[in-house]
């Protein structure tokens, strides 16, 4: 049990985490850029103003003094949102100065949120196999996913400079809530739609799985977990999908039924991770 900083803690994924490490005991501290609601307990906090993020890290007066471990979500979430340069100056500066902030302050574990578009979303060039993974080369195809490659890149010099330091990056599917599982059957209608991501997602719940078992993973320096669901958003089988969509891939081993596209094989061995939540179980 710890004292643990989030920040995007009122996002899609955020809540979800800071429900999961309340349970788990820690004590949750939270910060967001979103506008201060009465009665919500979350500090407001401008993470591109590197002093305003440092300042966080030490502690917030009336609220909490030094935290052990920092979750780092929040980002302009996808390309489109805001202009490509201000979501790349936003998102480098934002990650730079928790990373930086945190060393300062001490703190030894962080785990933040990558994504799984550094695999090569949307998929426009074939991936090197099926399913991807976390072994080969990032391939950014677009303005955000350069940021969490170059976010990788910097977590992998930080930890590089400091031996004791862990940052775990979580290569997180599209983040999905249990009332979003109404629209999924009408993706059978046409691959297509979902072909940019190998048809995976991550249930919010299972998301904070991950963020979870990645703080208490032991071993310093840098990693990174591709992290999804266990099965597709699709009623049809991984393997005609595959064949259909990506005829000239190489499949690399046997699909199961629904069994996702983006391995989750090194987050299951390596943090323990094991998905428990299904849109099967709701629709």
């Amino acid at each position: 049990m710890g004292s643990i900083l989030v920040t995007g803690s009122e996002g899609k994924l955020g809540r979800h985490v800071v429900a999961r490490l309340t349970a788990d005991g820690h004590a949750v501290h939270r910060l967001d850029a979103k506008p201060l609601p009465p009665a919500m307990d979350y500090t407001r906090i401008d993470l591109t103003d590197a002093g305003q993020t440092m300042d966080a890290m030490f502690g917030v007066q009336d609220r909490y003094a030094g935290v052990d471990a920092v979750v780092h979500l929040a980002a302009i979430p996808a390309p489109g949102q805001l202009t490509d340069t201000a979501t790349f100056h936003h998102n480098m500066a934002a990650t730079f100065n928790v990373f930086q902030g945190a060393r300062r302050a001490g703190i030894r574990d962080i785990v933040y949120a990558s994504s799984e578009t550094v695999l090569g979303l949307p998929f426009a060039i074939d991936p090197p196999y099926i399913p991807v993974d976390e072994e080969y080369d990032a391939r950014p195809e677009s303005n955000y996913s350069l940021v969490k490659h170059l976010e990788e890149q910097m977590a992998i010099q930080l930890c590089r400079w400091d031996p004791e330091l862990k940052i775990l990056a979580l290569r997180f599917s599209n983040v999905m809530d249990v009332e979003d599982y109404a629209a999924f059957p009408a993706f059978d209608a046409d691959p297509t739609l979902r072909r940019w991501n190998l048809w995976g997602y991550i249930d919010g719940r299972d998301g904070a799985q991950a963020v979870s078992r990645a703080l208490a993973y032991e071993p310093r320096g840098f990693d990174r977990f591709v992290i999804a669901n266990a099965d597709t958003v699709m009623s049809r089988s991984s393997a005609d999908l595959a064949a259909e969509q990506f005829p000239a891939v190489p499949v690399v081993k046997e699909l199961g039924r629904h069994e996702t596209m983006l391995s989750i094989d090194k987050a299951r061995r390596l943090l323990g991770y094991e998905p428990q939540h299904s849109w099967r179980h709701h629709v």
